[in-house]
């Protein structure tokens, strides 16, 4: 299993709470949260996660408000995925 953590601190400011508020797309092994509220993105393997990261990619680019508090999520999520060291070994 793969686990991806979102930093509660990034631009969207993405805690457990305002991901299930938001209504964001959540992974086929769903999420968990860490005790300093941090996502964790679940997933089988990096080739999951990197479709995760496409479907994200497409909603992400369909919303036009740039400030929009789902586009912010949306987007920290998918730079979370890009950037965890499993996903770029992979892809090396």
């Amino acid at each position: 299993m793969l686990r991806i953590t979102i930093p509660s601190n990034g631009p969207a400011k993405l805690t457990f709470s305002s991901f299930e508020n938001e209504d964001l797309p959540k992974p086929p092994n769903g999420i968990d949260v860490e005790v300093n509220n941090n996502v964790i993105l679940l997933f089988d393997d990096e080739e999951e996660a990197i479709d995760f990261a496409d479907g994200l990619e497409d909603i992400s680019n369909s919303i036009n408000d740039n400030t929009s508090p789902v586009k912010l999520a949306i987007n920290d999520i998918i730079m979370a995925i890009k950037n965890n060291k499993f996903i770029q070994d992979y892809l090396e």
